[in-house]
């Protein structure tokens, strides 16, 4: 039967996906679509900004919103939740096109920020 193909959604749940299992999903969905070929390091940063600019066009005339989103629509959130996660899994997919492996990268900017910023003894 056609239609959408969920298998690699019920694999595991929310709680247990690395970055490593969800670049391999994205690149299991480009290579059954033949999009490999599309996805070179410059379209898929200009894929990500565009999908950075319809996140922020979420909160755009909103003002200053509180932590947890109070007054918001289920729907809202909803929406927010779905632009958040372009911006994540084109992150994901350009970080392994270009060959870097994103989760260390993350782990030793901490360590970097740490250093640069410590915690102010008083």
């Amino acid at each position: 039967m056609g239609g959408v193909d969920t298998t690699m959604l019920e694999e595991k749940s929310t709680k247990e996906i690395s970055l490593k299992d969800l670049s391999v999903k994205l690149e299991d969905f480009a290579q059954a679509r033949d999009w490999a070929k599309y996805h070179t390091p410059r379209n898929l940063l200009l894929a990500m900004v565009g999908e950075v600019g319809e996140l922020a066009e979420i909160f755009q005339w909103r003002g200053e919103v509180g932590k947890g989103l109070p007054n918001w629509e289920e729907s809202d959130k909803e929406h927010l939740g779905e632009e958040l996660s372009d911006v994540l899994l084109y992150l994901i997919r350009l970080a392994d096109i270009c060959g870097i492996d994103l989760a260390d990268a993350v782990l030793k900017k901490l360590v970097k920020n740490a250093i640069k910023y410590p915690v102010n003894s008083l």
